[in-house]
Parts: C-alpha cells; sequence; structure tokens
C-alpha cells in the first residue's frame, strides 16, 4: 500500500470553498498545506485558455521560473508544449492570491528556469 505522504513533485486539493473574490483551495503539497485563491476572473481565463486547475494549481506550487512582476505582484511560469502558463499572483496577507493566468507562447516569455523571485513552498 501506498504511504499518505505526497512525493516532492505531487499535490492533492484537500478542499475548495467559496469565497467572495472566487474560490479558495486548500491543497496539501511538499509536506505542507497551503491556502490559494483563485479569483473569478482568475477562473474565467482559465476557461479562456483551456487551463485546467491542476495545471495552474501545478504551475504555482512546482514552478519552473517566478518573476517578478508589477504592483508587488509575481509571475509563476511553467512550460506546457511550446507554451507557457503564467500564473500572476500577489499576496493578500500571507494568501497567494491568482488574478490572472494566461498561456501564451513560451518563446515570449520563458527565460531558461531556475529564476525563483518568490515561492509558494520552500
Amino acid at each position: 500500500m501506498r504511504s499518505p505522504t505526497l512525493s516532492k513533485r505531487h499535490f492533492r486539493v484537500i478542499g475548495v470553498t467559496a469565497h467572495a473574490r472566487g474560490s479558495l483551495y486548500e491543497v496539501a503539497a511538499g509536506g505542507r498545506t497551503v491556502r490559494i485563491l483563485l479569483t473569478t476572473h482568475a477562473m474565467q481565463r482559465m476557461m479562456t485558455w483551456q487551463l485546467t486547475e491542476t495545471v495552474v494549481l501545478r504551475t504555482l506550487l512546482f514552478p519552473e521560473e517566478v518573476l517578478s512582476g508589477h504592483r508587488d505582484r509575481f509571475i509563476a511560469q511553467r512550460r506546457k508544449q511550446q507554451h507557457v502558463v503564467r500564473a500572476v499572483y500577489e499576496y493578500e496577507d500571507d494568501l497567494p492570491v491568482v488574478v490572472t493566468v494566461y498561456n501564451p507562447a513560451a518563446k515570449r516569455y520563458f527565460r531558461g528556469g531556475g529564476m525563483y523571485e518568490d515561492q509558494l513552498l520552500p
């Protein structure tokens, strides 16, 4: 039987609750429990770009790189074929809040990986 602990690259959604700004996800990953708020706008963009919650959460939890953005925001990036999933987030107190998500061509934004201006998991 498999151990209930998750490997370093896997995660499990423990629960999702409604929030005034979207949906609050509670996720087990890397031996920790992390709360992440996906705003209504971010969820609409996920539908537009046909990105699943699994792809977006994996991008946030296990990014290939995280860059600094405008207005104290961060951009978690993870390649997906010839594109890159970009999840733009900020902190509200200690809560990561995903404000938008998109999936442009990787050659335009991806810098090669390994840069981490921020990380949700240590």
